[in-house]
């Protein structure tokens, strides 16, 4: 079976800079039965990629023609030569119209709000995108729940609509090791409730001086800044490095004012056995069922939310090591499930 998976332009499949979608790939390709029959496409301009089975899209770019569709392009030329028995999109349901003229095996995924996005907007739509594909795979109910709505499924339509939650190994931690620290990791902007976090957090290490704060990220589209002796701003780091901090860390804070579609950093934080608090909105209490669950952001209550894990140990250790114990969401796991429907689809 070949399979070519196309990413979406500027989707940044490198060890600098990786998207959550690329991250997600990269795993689930390494445990995939098909990953020496792989092929991941895209667009960056870093020579180092995540793996070796991915293709660079190169093209001239015009005044006259999108970047995205002269991409898209760029790709059907290529697939007109490799003719794969499997196209699996991820984010762009605007690509499937152009794509269904030259294979017809498409499966579309969507790591966002459907309602947002160009060619899912509509009920029309998404009326459309079922037609033209195979399957579609959402990263929660969440995501699912927003393109169904308003759609009249039949059994047919149902099957081919699935949720895959996106997947991380469980990590190898010594809770006895873990070190005072309240980790933020993510874009350091107003969306994401940085902002917020670094007010809570501020207070919390003024009162609180056994504690340190840990930022890992950036924003260079807004800046937003915050000093403490003890709030250490790491910047921008390789994943892994970003997985070590979450080991040694405490508390895990994922206060974002927008719906996270899922919150893949939920995700890693609770598979490292950290004590996390959410907002409770979007897809993010799926990623970490366990966790703190915020109904009303506010600097307060995150405030609050961290204090409650500072004060009573019992209670965040036991919260650290219930995520811990009932994390599921392996990468081996979710790739024999995307490996399952890829068998059912092209019989081998």
């Amino acid at each position: 079976m070949k399979i070519s998976i196309l990413l979406p332009y500027k989707e940044n499949f490198s060890p600098n800079y990786p998207g959550a979608v690329s991250i997600f790939l990269k795993d689930i390709i390494k445990n995939s039965r098909y990953k020496k029959n792989i092929l991941v496409f895209g667009n960056t301009k870093y020579r180092k990629k995540l793996l070796k089975s991915y293709k660079n899209l190169v093209f001239k770019r015009s005044f006259l023609k999108s970047s995205s569709k002269l991409y898209l392009n760029k790709f059907i030329d290529y697939e007109k030569k490799n003719n794969s028995d499997l196209i699996e999109v991820h984010n762009r349901p605007d690509y499937i119209n152009t794509l269904f003229n030259i294979n017809e095996n498409i499966v579309l995924y969507f790591h966002n709000n459907p309602i947002h996005m160009k060619s899912s907007n509509s009920l029309k739509d998404r009326i459309n995108l079922i037609s033209k594909t195979k399957k579609i795979i959402f990263n929660s109910k969440w995501t699912k729940k927003k393109f169904i709505n308003g759609l009249k499924l039949n059994n047919s339509i149902k099957k081919k609509l699935e949720v895959i939650y996106q997947s991380t190994n469980i990590k190898k931690v010594n809770f006895s090791k873990k070190e005072n620290l309240i980790i933020f990791v993510g874009r350091l902007n107003s969306s994401k409730g940085y902002d917020i976090f670094g007010k809570a957090v501020i207070k919390i290490l003024e009162k609180y001086p056994d504690w340190k704060a840990i930022v890992i990220g950036d924003e260079p589209r807004e800046k937003i800044t915050f000093n403490h002796k003890r709030l250490d701003i790491l910047g921008f780091l390789e994943h892994n490095k970003v997985s070590n901090w979450f080991i040694k860390s405490q508390i895990a804070v994922v206060c974002s004012r927008w719906e996270e579609p899922f919150g893949r950093t939920a995700l890693e934080a609770a598979s490292s056995g950290c004590a996390v608090i959410i907002s409770n909105s979007g897809g993010l209490p799926e990623a970490a069922p366990n966790a703190i669950k915020i109904n009303n952001l506010s600097v307060n209550s995150v405030k609050l939310a961290i204090e409650k894990l500072i004060k009573n140990k019992i209670f965040r250790n036991n919260l650290q090591k219930e995520s811990f114990k009932k994390f599921y969401l392996t990468n081996s796991l979710i790739s024999k499930k995307i490996d399952k429907y890829r068998n059912e689809l092209i019989k081998i």
